[in-house]
């Protein structure tokens, strides 16, 4: 049985105008037929047509069809960036089947467990992943216990090859007609990104990230010559709306990255003349302390779209200064799409001190994070749940998640703690989970981390607790230095002395870094900075520190 968007839903979001009946594979397909030479991605020196995209697509399709797969089963997507990611992805739709989109920077152990949790026994892929060849990938999971029965071996433009004969079946290509575009229906799986413990799958339709570009295009107010640079690997949420949603209808071209690097993307957005860059806070933080090494002419962007993290005020401020974009914001996750987004229209306080105003489609509450009940009457401040065109599916396969992520009367979560003001704006000023609890006292981490961030020698800031056997937790800041900068725990105190921080969120423990680690999906990998905390905690009571 497919899984569908619930059709009384689906009725009254098309009846509003945010849903309708398009899907990627059917804009590609318009596009290839309006417009077949025009670029639809820059990657390197590579230049992919809409003719391309649209055929190479087709040429995927075919090749899964080709085993005979039933409808509804899932088809694992592991590449690189680039216009071949793209590609399978339409190539699974029209196929009639679910992508199952994984990082390409996910671990052996993250990819079978989405494997085996999603039941994905074909794999698209390209022929070398990591320095390790398709087959040797293969085995490896297999050890692992994720059975793979198929493996359909693709270039990183798209373009087949190897069809990967499942036991069996013939691999004859067979020309007959594609599925009908559902745009209610389960289309793509992809993971949490969650940087502790084996990730959930997240449930797409395509209609959801419809109207996100709805949205992205009031915020960005987009025009008709927009030159997208996506950074954001394309199967988590913020990747699929700025690389593969947003440019495929409105036709326009998209840069990508199959490794970001902050140099290379400036070099592009220079060479492309882009408009719209879309970034994690640790990505464009990374490229502006690149230009301010080596000055690239960014004057060609209008926006930038960033999230992910906590966007600190100063350097926010700085990129616009430097290029002349606004930046802005969606607030939401993978799984509920968006509540609140910041606009052009926003003054610089409101883009950069809030996560911007109340979507109200989406029909936000604040609800008591204990009890998950409507905060009193004048409240403010609680735990955001929502229900609205813009939220997923649920979890696959996963009940006892969906358990946690809806509430008993089917409102979706949010993890966080916020405040609503008067205006409609929404600040984030906690998450349920991210807090550094020292003496019984609530400590944000992404409010220490802002604070931090503004040290002029800083250029990344992960605050994490550190075990502590008198107050339960520390603060300890992993900090990534500006480069020739030396860092130390006083002169982060002093600095944060002399902004009027409270005392509490002093850091009490510095561990300086070359790279803070990151996740699959581009974030800072704020579990592993964890559990390094905890062991260099276990060790200093060896020492009987």
């Amino acid at each position: 049985m497919q899984i569908r968007a619930d059709a009384a839903d689906a009725a009254e979001y098309r009846a509003a105008g945010w849903w309708g009946d398009d899907t990627i594979g059917s804009r590609v397909r318009r596009w290839a037929a309006e417009r077949p030479d025009v670029v639809a991605f820059v990657s390197g020196d590579t230049r992919f047509t809409w003719a391309q995209y649209d055929a190479t697509a087709d040429g995927i399709a075919r090749t899964l069809l080709a085993g005979e797969p039933g409808g509804g089963e899932r088809v694992a997507v592991l590449m690189p960036d680039g216009p071949g990611v793209h590609a399978a992805f339409v190539g699974v739709e029209r196929a009639g089947l679910v992508v199952v989109g994984i990082g390409h920077r996910a671990g052996d152990r993250e990819i079978a467990h989405l494997l085996t949790l999603t039941g994905a026994r074909t794999l698209v892929t390209v022929a070398e992943h990591r320095g390790r060849s398709a087959a040797q990938l293969v085995a490896d999971l297999a050890g692992l216990g994720a059975a793979i029965d198929r493996v359909v071996l693709v270039d990183v433009d798209g373009a087949v090859l190897d069809a990967g004969a499942p036991t069996g079946a013939s691999v004859a290509v067979v020309d007959r007609p594609f599925a009908a575009p559902d745009p209610d229906a389960l289309f793509l799986l992809n993971s949490t990104s969650g940087t502790t413990g084996l990730p959930k799958c997240v449930m797409h339709t395509q209609n959801r990230w419809f109207y996100f570009h709805q949205l992205a295009a009031l915020a960005g107010d987009f025009g008709d010559d927009e030159v997208f640079f996506s950074a954001i690997p394309a199967p988590f949420g913020f990747g699929l709306w700025t690389g593969h949603f947003t440019p495929g209808i409105l036709g326009c071209p998209t840069v990508v990255m199959d490794h970001f690097d902050a140099d290379a993307a400036l070099d592009l957005i220079e060479r492309e003349r882009v408009t719209v860059l879309c970034c994690v806070s640790t990505q464009f933080i990374m490229m502006l302390n690149a230009n301010a090494e080596r000055p690239r002419d960014l004057s060609s962007l209008r926006s930038m779209f960033t999230g992910g993290e906590a966007v600190p005020f100063e350097r926010a401020a700085a990129f616009e200064d430097v290029t002349g974009a606004k930046v802005l914001q969606f607030y939401g996750s993978n799984e509920t799409g968006a509540l609140s987004y910041t606009t052009v229209h926003d003054d610089r306080g409101h883009r950069f001190g809030t996560a911007g105003r109340i979507i109200d489609d989406m029909k936000v509450r604040l609800l008591d994070p204990e009890t998950l009940l409507d905060v009193a009457a004048g409240e403010h401040r609680g735990q955001p749940a929502c229900k609205g065109p813009a939220v997923c599916l649920g979890y696959w396969g996963d009940d006892g998640a969906n358990k946690k992520l809806f509430t008993d009367d089917g409102w979706m979560l949010m993890g966080d703690i916020v405040e609503i003001d008067d205006d409609g704006y929404l600040s984030v000023v906690g998450r349920t989970s991210d807090f550094i609890i020292r003496g019984g006292k609530n400590i944000s981490a992404p409010a220490v981390e802002a604070e931090l961030a503004t040290h002029p020698d800083v250029a990344m800031v992960a605050a994490v607790p550190f075990p502590d056997p008198v107050f339960g937790e520390r603060v300890c800041a992993y900090v990534e230095p500006r480069v020739g900068a030396e860092i130390t725990l006083e002169g982060l105190v002093a600095h944060l002395a002399g902004r009027g921080v409270s005392r509490e969120w002093y850091p009490e423990r510095l561990v300086v870094v070359e790279e803070l680690p990151r996740s699959s999906g581009g974030k800072v990998a704020k579990g592993d900075l964890r559990e390094d905390a905890k062991r260099r905690a276990a060790e200093l009571v060896v020492e009987g520190e």
